[in-house]
């Protein structure tokens, strides 16, 4: 049976449909709700017509596919904490006064220069129950008191909405929060929190202390503090104390996914599992308490691990693998897939939307279905070229598949992708055996001398290779414009050519140059979108004022500072990249600007200025310390933008200035960038 013909991958691909068209035309729960009870009817129906006239009917799968639709539409409905009456969001109090806020800390955040972070749930708004999680961010001080999962405070403090991207085409950490059910943070001192006496003490406070205890006997056996986060990394998924370099010397490398605990770390886990089990015979008891084993080794790991995507997907996917073996069926490998990823987005539908996990399957999909074509180009005779042969195409096969994805989510791609990998795989699996028994040890005691040494510095190695391959910057190609169209375009193309290759015949051929095609359609589309846009842009900086304006593919960028073209090109990058433009020319700011039929008057800390100018926009820039109420009676402008170089305490005077004048008032600081 070919695999998309098996009604599991139509309901799954129904479901996931579902999921996305909810969470872009964002349904109301009572029209799902309705439509999900109208499909439920069709659907029984055509079941009973089925059973009684015992034939199949094209009306039953579409019923059937029209449920899992509406199911998956549903199911991310439920799963959208905002809409729930219970959550924080409908506190609207909460978000302009200071109100007293009970919570409990779920988990540790990677810290910044400035603040601690945990992730609370919380519990209560001035004395009426609330829910939903939030971010909490401690300010560090010299005050030794630190907080634990567990922990129940108290806080009087307002809610602060997680604000979106400040300038175009710059990464949206709201909407990241959002699609995690984070919609707010606290910002506050540790003077002003109450800590409650009692802990929560569930499953995330045993992990957080489990995670306390093996760090502290690493410690206490002088574990260097670089490898010993990166081992954390690496065998319990905990990124929050790796330093920036380390982390940016594994993307330059094309190393980043052996820092995030996926398949990769599951299945070393599996083998070494079954490995110490090999002595228990394959009897009927046997085989159970083999099995038995290996699924409750997978759970705790996940559980240790936090939760995340990459680790439950590749839990569950192993954990079916598991059962499969012991009821001796090797069913096809697609449709275990399939069974995980519906078995996931049941419980966790945003876990879709989440980078890793999209990439994490795309990956594997493509190790089972282009590895082999790639394996039999060439058949080595000798064992080490052997190895390094099933590492190249086992890398190759991953990065052909995740390769649109990638270019679309980072726009870069590191050139040394396959060094990395044929490098890494030995000591990466000498690293996973070893740490998986010095971290067992760690949870009971500190781990001997020796077995600390050989740990560290295979490690140390490990780190060491990595930059190496990551300092060869010329082969890293950064800032590559690859839009929607090209994903669509180049995912096609790359589907299409190893339909045909596996099989060629000729509507196969067809349909690869087709996919050809769409990539040309893709590259026309965006050429013309690209000189046909017009807009000119005032970005929020805090320390400089730029203003870009963009006829076609050329812009200019208007700034302060004309010296540092680097730094200004730097602050506008994410909008040429996702524009497809090269910067043309930088030029120092004019007090008049024109744009098309619009005069632009701009006022900066020299308040120069003609009263005979009747401007449609003003632009007060670098704190200007000018009379606003005076000015507006000589000028009339349509609105009035404030950006990101004056102080807070001034905008609020000029926002009521505009009030009176009934005249719209855009902070850059508060709104994010004004788009003409």
């Amino acid at each position: 049976m070919k695999v998309l013909d098996f009604p599991l991958v139509k309901i799954t691909l129904a479901f996931i449909l579902g999921i996305i068209a909810s969470y872009y035309l964002h349904f109301s729960i009572s029209i799902i709700a309705f439509w999900v009870s109208v499909s439920f009817i069709a659907f029984c129906g055509a079941f009973f017509w089925n059973l009684k006239h015992n034939k199949k009917s094209i009306l039953f799968g579409n019923t059937c596919y029209a449920l899992s639709f509406f199911i998956g539409a549903l199911t991310l409905l439920c799963h959208t904490q905002s809409l729930q009456k219970s959550n924080y969001t409908h506190c609207k109090i909460a978000f302009k006064n200071p109100e007293f806020i009970t919570l409990i800390l779920r988990e540790k955040l990677k810290s910044n220069d400035y603040s601690d972070r945990y992730i609370g749930l919380v519990k209560t708004i001035s004395g009426k129950a609330y829910s939903g999680k939030i971010i909490v961010n401690v300010q560090k001080d010299s005050i030794q008191n630190p907080l634990i999962v567990g922990n129940s405070i108290k806080i009087q403090t307002i809610l602060k909405q997680n604000k979106p991207s400040k300038n175009p085409n710059q990464f949206d950490y709201s909407k990241y929060l959002a699609d995690k059910q984070i919609y707010a943070q606290i910002y506050c001192q540790k003077k002003e929190i109450s800590v409650s006496k009692t802990v929560q003490k569930d499953i995330w406070y045993y992990c957080a202390k489990l995670h306390s205890r093996i760090i502290s006997n690493l410690e206490k056996s002088k574990f260097n503090t670089a490898e010993m986060n990166v081992a954390l990394a690496l065998i319990l998924g905990q990124q929050q104390e790796i330093s920036q370099d380390i982390i940016q010397d594994y993307q330059y490398s094309g190393a980043t996914h052996i820092l995030s605990v996926s398949g990769l770390h599951v299945g070393f886990i599996m083998l070494f599992i079954t490995f110490i089990l090999k002595p228990i015979p394959n009897t009927r008891k046997g085989s159970f308490l083999k099995l038995a084993s290996i699924l409750i080794s997978l759970a705790g790991f996940a559980i240790i691990s936090g939760l995340s995507p990459s680790v439950l997907r590749s839990v569950v996917m192993f954990s079916f693998v598991a059962i499969g073996s012991h009821l001796r069926r090797n069913g096809n490998i697609y449709h275990t897939l399939l069974v995980s990823i519906l078995l996931i987005l049941i419980f966790e539908p945003y876990f879709l939307f989440d980078v890793g996990f999209q990439l994490s399957y795309i990956a594997l999909f493509f190790i089972l279905w282009l590895h082999p074509i790639l394996k039999n180009i060439y058949k080595p005779k000798y064992k080490i070229i052997i190895y390094i042969w099933e590492a190249l195409t086992v890398s190759f096969a991953a990065q052909i598949g995740t390769l649109p994805l990638c270019l679309y989510y980072f726009h870069q791609f590191p050139g040394l992708f396959f060094v990395t990998n044929i490098i890494i795989l030995p000591i990466l699996s000498f690293i996973m055996i070893a740490g998986i028994v010095v971290m067992i040890i760690a949870i009971f005691t500190s781990p001997p001398l020796f077995m600390i040494m050989i740990f560290e510095k295979s490690i140390y190695l490990l780190n060491f290779m990595i930059h190496a391959v990551a300092s060869v910057d010329s082969f890293v190609i950064r800032d590559i414009s690859f839009n929607l169209y090209h994903l669509w375009a180049f995912s096609f193309f790359i589907i299409g050519t190893i339909i045909w290759i596996k099989k060629p015949s000729f509507k196969k051929l067809i349909f690869m140059f087709t996919s050809i095609i769409t990539i040309q359609l893709a590259f026309i589309l965006t050429k013309v979108e690209t000189e046909n846009e017009e807009e000119l842009i005032v970005y929020n900086e805090k320390n400089n004022t730029l203003i870009s304006e963009r006829l076609g593919r050329n812009i200019v960028l208007y700034s302060r500072d004309t010296i540092d073209k680097n730094m200004n090109k730097r602050n506008i990058n994410s909008y040429l990249v996702g524009n497809s433009i090269t910067l043309s020319k930088i030029k120092e700011i004019k007090n008049v600007l024109y744009f098309k039929n619009t005069k632009i008057l701009i006022i900066d800390s020299t308040k120069a200025y003609s009263e005979k100018i009747q401007p449609d926009i003003l632009i007060i820039t670098q704190t200007s310390r000018i009379n606003l109420d005076r000015l507006l009676l000589h000028i009339h402008p349509k609105i009035v933008i404030a950006d990101g170089s004056n102080s807070n305490s001034i905008q609020k005077y000029w926002r009521n200035s505009c009030l009176k004048k009934n005249i719209p008032f855009h902070s850059t600081k508060e709104k994010g960038y004004y788009q003409l």
